[in-house]
């Protein structure tokens, strides 16, 4: 057992550890009433009220360090304020405030009153927000002043009359409350609510828009009891420590950033460091983890692609101790690039914005390039082939959590007002996540793809992973995107799409060394028919590539040729 009587989770969760302390079980009690701003910063706030919770710089690189005991005072006069104007246990209260330091207090403030949150980013136009508003059944917004992000709501607000409240952070435009200037006059304490005002572990809590890589975005609830959920991501994958500092790069319109910048973290009393950027640069961030000696760091396998591809030797990087990885497959080359150039090694993760991490390269075990790593204990996680049965070792099949036992903590308990769309992705004592992968004979998972991106060829069924990770090996590719195009033969053929560093260009020569390097290391019916380079690949606004895009734009083109 790892967790101690003094420690703020014991009365939450039990864990059973092995010799190496990797995690072999883990239980959750008491859970029925748990609520993330009481039960873990409140207590923090007694507990060590000095110690550090966030380093949060701007993005003009203004530095504020936040006690918990700030984060618990200034969460109670946010909970006061809000009350103030009428949001109440239950409403649905959106946060668009990129990672302004008052996004931490407005979360906190929103779990203390029982309210629920739904976080989008600020990248997102008006017809974005029309559909989220409607979908969401939005009684609120909290957005920031920054940018153009607050006009595209006062245009979707025209067609949505559902707002008792519009909150703005920063240099206030008429139509909106002033969070900057309004708030100062609320008191810094705030009674729990007890009776039927109090929060249920059970209740909502915070609801989430999927990335929406394969459709429009879905909106998966959670509970109260989410955060707890995440204890295994901070603790065994992230491997924060109190003492350390942790920094993910993700947005706060994501549900990637409650991974990594608040809940987790916090149950394992360990710090965050937030960087409140606009535009990514590399070099910034590099620049950060030397300057403010970051021991933990999770970014999405971009940020990886782009850091290879720089001096890392320039940078001081000795005060990172564990690095990780998540929101889509890392490629084997690039892991290899950033182990040779750092001596880390990336601990891949899987998961969804409807669970918390569910496979992962855990405390304990050993990170395989290119490997999901092994299911987390917290998750019954299976391969189930197309007809139903189990997968046996290396068999492609989609990768399912089966909760016929027990619904496990961190699985969404729906996606809010689609019962059809619940049903199909949740039924028989399953819930199918819609990702295929295969099972090695050591327990390890490699991804495959979506189930919508498997391409069938000729009778086979090729994962564009496997075909992606080989283009990535040469040293003049960027990015790369594999998917099928029509075929009157195969039915369908492969198409790379390929983004090259910068200062290459593209000529046939290039084209005939790729298909020369394939032709050696794979398959030749995972050959690509088509070499296409590209400037950029589509993704969505949380940085995944859009497969499905380029495959319905080749077939598209592809129809409209034969109806000629």
């Amino acid at each position: 057992m790892s967790i101690k009587s003094d420690d703020i989770i014991y009365p939450y969760i039990e864990v059973d550890e092995g010799d190496e302390g990797e995690l072999k079980n883990i239980r959750f009690k008491n859970t029925e009433k748990f609520n993330f701003a009481y039960d873990i910063v409140d207590k923090l706030a007694v507990k060590c009220p000095e110690k550090t919770a966030m380093i949060h710089v701007t993005n003009d690189f203004k530095e504020r360090i936040f006690t918990f005991y700030d984060m618990s005072r200034y969460s109670s006069q946010v909970a006061n304020y809000l009350s103030y104007l009428g949001i109440k246990k239950g409403d649905h209260v959106m946060l668009v405030l990129k990672r302004h330091y008052q996004f931490w207090f407005t979360i906190l403030a929103l779990h203390k009153i029982g309210a629920v949150v739904i976080p989008a980013t600020n990248l997102l136009l008006k017809s974005d927000f029309e559909y989220r508003l409607k979908t969401g059944s939005v009684d609120a917004v909290i957005c920031t002043a920054e940018g153009n992000v607050s006009r595209e709501l006062d245009k979707a607000c025209k067609n949505y009359k559902g707002l008792k409240a519009k909150i703005m952070v920063g240099a206030c435009r008429n139509g909106w409350k002033s969070f900057n200037r309004e708030v100062k006059f609320f008191s810094r304490h705030f009674r729990r609510p007890i009776g039927e005002d109090g929060v249920s572990g059970s209740d909502p809590s915070i609801m989430f828009f999927t990335s929406g890589t394969t459709a429009y975005p879905k909106i998966t609830t959670h509970s109260f009891t989410y955060p707890l959920g995440h204890y295994v991501t901070a603790a065994y994958w992230h491997q924060v420590k109190r003492d350390g500092v942790h920094f993910a790069i993700s947005d706060t319109g994501w549900g990637k950033a409650l991974w990594g910048k608040i809940y987790g973290q916090w149950l394992c009393e360990s710090p965050i460091f937030t960087y409140d950027f606009d535009d990514f640069d590399a070099k910034n961030i590099l620049r950060m983890i030397e300057k403010y000696k970051i021991t933990t760091f999770c970014a999405p396998p971009t940020v990886y692609r782009v850091m290879v591809h720089l001096k890392l030797s320039k940078y001081d990087l000795s005060s990172l101790q564990h690095v990780t990885t998540a929101g889509e497959a890392l490629n084997p080359e690039i892991w290899n690039k950033f182990y040779k150039q750092t001596g880390l090694k990336i601990y891949e993760g899987f998961g969804q914005t409807e669970t918390t991490l569910t496979i992962g390269n855990l405390k304990g075990s050993t990170p395989i390039p290119g490997s999901m790593g092994k299911p987390s204990p917290q998750y019954d996680v299976r391969i189930m082939l197309s007809d139903g049965n189990m997968a046996k070792p290396n068999e492609v099949g989609e990768v399912v959590i089966y909760t016929g036992e027990n619904v496990p903590c961190g699985l969404f308990s729906e996606y809010y007002g689609d019962e059809d769309k619940t049903k199909s992705t949740w039924h028989d004592d399953y819930y199918h996540t819609g990702d295929t992968a295969y099972m090695d004979e050591d327990g390890y998972y490699w991804y495959v793809g979506r189930v919508d991106d498997v391409i069938k060829s000729s009778g086979y069924r090729i994962g564009p992973f496997e075909i992606e990770n080989e283009i990535m090996k040469l040293p003049y590719v960027l990015e790369c995107a594999v998917t099928p195009v029509p075929d009157p033969i195969r039915g369908q053929a492969i198409k790379a799409s390929i983004v090259l560093a910068n200062g290459v260009e593209a000529t046939d020569e290039l084209k005939r060394d790729i298909m020369s390097t394939l032709k050696k290391n794979i398959a030749s019916y995972k050959w690509p028919k088509v070499l296409d380079f590209t400037k950029n690949l589509p993704k969505t606004i949380s940085g995944k590539v859009k497969r499905k895009e380029i495959k319905e734009s080749d077939w598209n083109t592809d129809e409209k040729k034969d109806a000629k």
